[in-house]
């Protein structure tokens, strides 16, 4: 069965996707697929056609790889692919969009609006702290924590990259925890402490950037909601095959609050890293499904049309 993994492509996400590519791969390898790599251009449709796949397993991370469009390609395209399928990558790209959705299911998640980018770079959308970030990547890019007494950041009507809506949410403390969720089902709860101040896009990909505690040393009642979350969340959205959801938690023992007050969903990711240092791997591992057997799962479960 030959197998064309798509990977690169041209998003800010590409260098993390060429590493999840490669990685993916060669554990297809492994598994006795034949594997043919391919570095995504706007070309796709003729790469895809001169490989002439049975299966695409779709290792893209960022805009047009994660957020329908690429998904779309592959509907016409008519082979079988893996992860979600147009509407669900859509949304879930949406970060506004989606937490309205999760809202509405009964998932806490942090007060936002999306706002002009120019007006941001002149004045405070929120009272500080806040968060501003694109409404549609990933991997922590270009993201920036106003703090309080800081002025607004004049040097973003320069980040034409980011769109011109941005996100501004409340910004919420605590401590950072990740569920993936694979075949339906919540397979564990990651606590992620980062070593810098927060967890950044070093924190994310570099070598040591962050310690992974699995399972999360956290009380059974937040465990259990972040599980009941990310899946209510992964369904919601319509997702297939994999995803990772992340997680806030304000562990107040202080508080008159309860524990799921406390707790904020902040964004689910439909195509999560599959890199050395990713969450969704390590926690498959922990549940004895090796690097290879999950990306083995992950081909065969996928489908045509998502």
């Amino acid at each position: 069965m030959r197998v064309a993994v798509l990977k690169g492509g041209f998003s800010s996400e590409r260098e993390v996707s060429l590493v999840s590519g490669k990685a993916c791969a060669h554990s297809l390898k492994n598994e006795g697929f034949d594997v043919i790599e391919i570095d995504v251009s706007v070309n796709l449709w003729e790469q895809l056609s001169n490989a002439d796949p049975d299966i695409v397993f779709n290792a893209l991370h960022g805009d047009w790889g994660e957020d329908g469009r690429v998904q779309g390609v592959l509907d016409l395209f008519g082979a079988p692919y893996t992860h979600s399928g147009v509407m669900a990558s859509a949304l879930a790209m949406d970060k506004h969009r989606s937490k309205v959705l999760f809202r509405d299911m009964g998932i806490n998640v942090p007060y936002g609006l999306l706002v002009p980018r120019e007006i941001v770079s002149l004045e405070h959308p929120l009272t500080p702290p806040y968060v501003i970030k694109p409404n549609g990547q990933g991997s922590s890019k270009d993201i920036f924590i106003v703090e309080r007494d800081e002025e607004p950041i004049k040097d973003l009507k320069n980040k034409d990259e980011m769109g011109d809506l941005v996100l501004i949410e409340e910004f919420c403390p605590g401590r950072e925890l990740t569920v993936t969720v694979m075949d339906g089902r919540a397979i564990g709860v990651t606590e992620v402490v980062p070593r810098s101040s927060w967890y950044d896009f070093n924190s994310k990909y570099k070598k040591d950037g962050s310690k992974h505690i699995l399972p999360a040393l956290i009380d059974s009642e937040v465990s259990d909601l972040c599980l009941t979350w990310a899946v209510l969340a992964h369904n919601v959205l319509g997702c297939r095959g994999i995803t990772r959801s992340d997680f806030k938690f304000k562990d107040d023992k202080q508080s008159n609050s309860s524990k799921a007050d406390n707790l904020v969903m902040l964004e689910l990711n439909t195509q999560p890293g599959m890199t050395p240092t990713s969450l969704a791997p390590e926690q498959a591992e922990k549940i004895g499904i090796s690097f290879d057997k999950l990306c083995r799962w992950i081909v065969e479960d996928a489908s045509w049309p998502r």
